[in-house]
């Protein structure tokens, strides 16, 4: 008779990564994220920009702190899970809660680390970050109404987000300044046509969490566009596109070409589609970012 050993505890992050962090979606993400943030900066400074160390370990910092994030969420809804989706990670004992609170503790004291040697008032942020995630679970768990109602829930829930942007500003200039809150406002906006967008419907069932169960199909179809609308506004006053000056400034107008990405899941919605096309919504994201990043290389370099 053979055994098989238990994979060891490296063996089953890589699993839980793999199920529920998939590395082409999050690190891609993180990687624009951080991009599009500094050469963005870049731009309203009217400075240039090229990558630099820094930047990736910003870079890696955002994964490190995503993937924390999603570690918990996972035990935050592990009740949840137990019931509706018998197939995650720690309902099926793929990896403990224990392990994975290991594995947080390590990496935020490897956050703390790397970031301590770039600039040492982003660790301020990055620990404000990953503990208000935690208060979160606490949060949720106390009130039914923060965890179950949709908008409070997001009310609460997505400064972790905002909070990463904040982390990449703070790290890459040291400060915060007026035209750097409207920048992290623009870049909330773009994630938020995203989120309303997941959640948004013609029909669902009454107890699902969609948003247009609270204001109807059509009022979530007009938050979806609502947010990349706010966005484009919000980049216009600070990239200023019509102070044209050359061709090279042409790549300030690079940004609003993602916005026929929501233009087209709204004729999809409105034609036909049962839910809103969640390829449009996330495509958006990544080509707003991508395009903020070649409109920085453009500005700076051509």
């Amino acid at each position: 008779m053979t055994t098989t050993a238990a994979p060891g505890a490296g063996a089953r992050l890589g699993r839980f990564v793999l199920d529920v962090f998939p590395p082409k979606v999050y690190c891609t993400y993180a990687v624009l994220w951080v991009l599009a943030l500094e050469g963005s900066l870049a731009v309203v400074a009217g400075d240039r920009w090229a990558p630099s160390a820094g930047t990736a370990v910003r870079i890696c910092s955002v994964g490190l702190v995503l993937l924390y994030l999603r570690m918990v969420d996972e035990q935050k809804d592990l009740d949840y899970d137990r019931e509706h989706n018998p197939g995650r990670p720690l309902v099926r004992g793929s990896i403990t809660a224990v392990e994975l609170r290991r594995w947080m503790l390590l990496f935020a004291a490897l956050l703390v680390l790397a970031n301590a040697l770039v600039e040492a008032v982003s660790v301020a942020v990055l620990a404000l970050d990953l503990g208000y995630a935690l208060l979160l679970v606490v949060l949720e768990r106390r009130s039914a109404r923060l965890r179950d109602a949709l908008f409070p829930n997001l009310a609460i829930t997505y400064p972790v987000q905002v909070l990463l942007s904040v982390y990449v500003c703070v790290s890459a200039t040291g400060g915060l300044d007026p035209a750097v809150i409207g920048l992290i406002g623009c870049f909330s906006c773009v994630f938020l046509h995203f989120e309303f967008a997941r959640k948004t419907a013609w029909t669902a069932p009454a107890d699902a969490r969609m948003y247009s169960n609270v204001v109807g199909p059509v009022g979530g179809a007009v938050l979806v566009l609502a947010a990349p609308a706010l966005a484009a506004a919000s980049a216009a006053v600070l990239f200023r596109p019509w102070e044209l000056d050359g061709a090279a400034d042409l790549g300030r107008l690079l940004p609003y070409c993602a916005l026929a990405l929501p233009a087209v899941g709204a004729r999809r919605f409105f034609g036909g589609s049962r839910a809103w096309p969640a390829g449009p919504a996330m495509t958006f994201v990544l080509g707003w970012y991508a395009a903020l990043v070649c409109q920085a290389a453009v500005v700076s370099w051509a």
